[in-house]
Order: C-alpha cells, then sequence, then structure tokens
C-alpha cells in the first residue's frame, strides 16, 4: 500500500502555511449574477461589511471573485473582471492587511494586475489553465499559490448533459496532467479541486465525494466546493438559502477524506467544523470548562 506524502505547506507570498490543520476559504462575490449571493457585495459598505464578517467568522483566507461561474454565466472582459475586483482588493488591503487573498480568475491579465498592484497570493482558476494558454506561464513567473480545478466544459455549457464514462479516473487524470505540466514550469504551490457542481451531473459529483481520498495520490492539499450549491439543496429540494446543513455534512465528509481547504460562504460555520474535526482526532483532549 503506498504512503501518501501530501504537501502540508504553502508559501504565500513568503508567509509559509500550515496545512496541518485544514484551512477555510470564505468567498466575496463581487458580481451582480453568482448563484447564491450575486449582486450583494456591490458597494464600499457592502464588502468592507462582508469583509468584516468573513475576517471575524475565522476565515484563513478570503477568495474575491469577480466574474460569475455560474452555469449559464456569460464571460466578461478582463478590463470589466479588474474594474469589478479593485474596489474589494482595495478595502481588503487597507483594513485587513495581513489577510491572505485569492482571486478568482482564469484571465492571465487579471492575475498579474492583482498580484502585481495588491499583492494577491492565490490565483483560483477554474479552467486550470485551459480558458487561456498563457496562464501557467504566468502563474510560473508571478511564483504565486495557484489552485486548479476540474472543469467540463465552460460556464456557459457545462451543465448540459455532462457525461463521463469513469468521473474519478477521469477528473483525477486530468488534474496530474496539468499538475505534470506546471512542475514543468517550476510552479510547486499548487492545490488542486475536484470542481463539485462545474460539468457534473448529481451522481458524477456523489461519486467524487466518495472517492476524494483517492486524490491523495497527487500529493497535493486538496480544496473542496460545496458550499449552498445544487447538489446539496436539490437533493435536500430545499432552496440555496436553507442548504447551510447539508454544506456542513459534505464539509465534515470532505474533512475526513483528507480535504485541507473548505471553500465557503458560510464562514464560522466551517470553521466550528474544522475545530470540532481537528478536535476528534487529538489524543490530549481538553475542553474548557463553562
Amino acid at each position: 500500500m503506498r504512503i501518501f506524502n501530501k504537501k502540508k505547506t504553502l508559501n504565500c507570498g513568503g508567509r509559509i502555511i500550515d496545512l496541518s490543520v485544514p484551512k477555510v476559504m470564505g468567498i466575496l462575490n463581487v458580481t451582480p449574477d453568482s448563484f447564491y449571493d450575486g449582486g450583494r457585495y456591490t458597494s464600499h459598505d457592502s464588502i468592507l461589511k462582508r469583509v468584516e464578517e468573513i475576517v471575524s467568522s475565522g476565515a484563513d483566507i478570503i477568495d474575491v471573485g469577480a466574474a460569475s461561474s455560474r452555469p449559464g454565466a456569460k464571460q466578461i472582459t478582463a478590463g470589466e473582471e479588474i474594474e469589478r475586483i479593485e474596489p474589494a482588493l482595495k478595502i481588503i488591503r487597507k483594513k485587513f492587511p495581513a489577510t491572505i487573498v485569492s482571486v478568482d480568475t482564469f484571465e492571465p491579465e487579471v492575475a498579474r494586475h492583482v498580484v502585481k498592484n495588491y499583492g494577491v497570493e492565490i490565483i483560483n482558476d477554474i479552467s486550470a489553465g485551459t480558458m487561456d494558454e498563457r496562464m501557467f506561464e504566468t502563474i510560473a513567473s508571478l511564483g504565486v499559490v495557484y489552485v486548479i480545478m476540474h472543469m467540463k466544459g465552460m460556464p456557459e455549457n457545462m451543465q448540459k448533459n455532462p457525461v463521463y464514462e469513469d468521473v474519478v479516473r477521469e477528473v483525477s487524470g486530468f488534474l496530474s496532467e496539468r499538475v505534470a505540466l506546471l512542475k514543468k514550469l517550476g510552479v510547486s504551490d499548487i492545490i488542486i479541486d475536484p470542481g463539485f457542481g462545474f460539468g457534473k451531473a448529481p451522481e458524477h459529483n456523489y461519486s467524487l465525494v466518495k472517492n476524494l481520498d483517492f486524490f491523495n495520490f497527487l500529493d497535493l492539499p486538496v480544496m473542496v466546493g460545496f458550499s449552498r450549491k445544487s447538489m446539496v439543496y436539490r437533493l435536500l429540494g430545499l432552496p440555496p438559502s436553507e442548504a447551510l446543513a447539508g454544506t456542513i455534512a459534505l464539509n465534515t465528509i470532505a474533512l475526513i477524506k483528507g480535504a485541507d481547504i473548505l471553500r465557503v460562504h458560510d464562514v464560522r460555520e466551517a470553521a466550528e467544523t474544522v475545530k470540532i474535526y481537528c478536535t476528534s482526532l487529538r489524543e490530549d483532549i481538553s475542553i474548557p470548562k463553562t
């Protein structure tokens, strides 16, 4: 039996992040059309309030997205994306300068701009470099942490009858190939994301959940994003606004199977889930008396 030796540190702008304790990535969407919180955070005050909430709730990372990747979403230009995202980055860097920031983009121009002008430490690319072939070289030149996610198709068509012969094999094979290309370019701080809900039917998503520990063979940190997605609320027959309990259940399963980062809307609940999970693994459990 192979013994996995997963990478448990990330170099985030010169700071070494220890993943022996799983991390929580809080979502800040500054888009008008994201599936759950689109349009909520477009003014200075609403962005500041959301950033304060994410930080105070226990997030280790803030992931800022300015281009919606919901099913059916239309692409915007890199210039529009930068215009949308800059106010949020200015607020974060002014009010919470020590916070690790991730930017959700597949545009090399956007990646260069946010890293060079705002010191963004992580680029989170839903396409793993497939939507712009320049992205890998851009990441290599920037020297930032890079999240590669599997997506079948494009946001505008990815949920139109996705078909797999073996979803676990195909997703892991794709990620393995992308990792090999990145390593040839000298990129070592890589996070993999199976891409729940991106070009996958419900049965594909749950097959990936069942076999999530298989992805440890890549020996890289694993990030998951279930937060209030259709794989949760449709299974339970609920609207996204009532899908928190289902999200927590999937996050717990993911932690047990080796996930290192939970990407979530509900930060406090995810941080509590991580705390309880880590406590359950300790030999010297010590719980404060009330």
